[in-house]
């Protein structure tokens, strides 16, 4: 049988967003280097929308004068993907895994991905899924979670290091507040939901963290962690 690998999994309660972007970067350069084994990082971050390679700056709605208002931050970002909302009540997950160029498949990655969430939802009776033509986690026509990644290319080895991740909607009411300022991922056919709008149930941070890292570590192979607090 083939010994499960090792992760490390850290819980940051609330982390600005440009810090995480740094500290990920920072993570990749001494994984590339051997340094640095995989990570998962699951956190909150304050008021963003951050904008993807695909450069849509038509799909964020606020002039910015009003993203000050609001205290909204804005990120052009070397992520995949069009722009995204990030706030308080979802959780963030910043995967850094080593892929390596043997049996390398990408596409892979983004469906395995989906299916820790897919997985979770499905503990709490909410049928999530895919639709062909968009990354990301639906229930029905709404999505619940954002999936935008990147795949850094090695220097040192063969392969791959991944960063960035998915955003997980829990709070109720999360779409008619920072989303309502762009059209979410460049999609104007459907909305957006959390777990709180499907279930009516509050649920913490923390708990969906801890609840989350056991299918993360299945579905990808990983020997369950402590989930350490920052």
């Amino acid at each position: 049988m083939e010994e499960s690998k090792s992760l490390d999994a850290q819980f940051i309660p609330f982390l600005d967003y440009g810090e995480a972007w740094q500290l990920q970067k920072e993570i990749v350069k001494r994984m590339d280097k051997g340094e640095s084994g995989d990570r998962l990082l699951l956190l909150e971050h304050p008021p963003t929308y951050t904008i993807g390679s695909q450069q849509h700056p038509e799909h964020l709605l606020l002039s910015k004068e009003e993203l000050e208002r609001q205290g909204i931050a804005l990120y052009q970002i070397d992520r995949g993907g069009d722009i995204t909302y990030h706030g308080p009540g979802q959780l963030v997950g910043y995967p850094l895994l080593y892929l390596d160029a043997v049996g390398l498949d990408l596409h892979g990655y983004l469906r395995t991905l989906e299916q820790v969430i897919i997985d979770w939802l499905s503990g709490y009776g909410i049928e999530g899924g895919r639709k062909q033509e968009f990354t990301g986690v639906w229930v029905g026509d709404l999505k619940i979670a954002a999936i935008g990644v990147k795949f850094n290319k090695c220097r040192q080895r063969r392969g791959f290091v991944t960063s960035h991740g998915f955003a997980l909607n829990l709070k109720a009411g999360i779409s008619s507040e920072g989303f309502a300022g762009i059209i979410p991922c460049g999609i104007q056919t459907y909305g957006v939901t959390s777990f709180a709008d499907l279930t009516g149930q509050e649920m913490p941070l923390d708990r969906a963290a801890k609840e989350l890292l056991p299918h993360f570590c299945r579905n990808f192979g990983y020997a369950l962690p402590e989930l350490v607090k920052a």
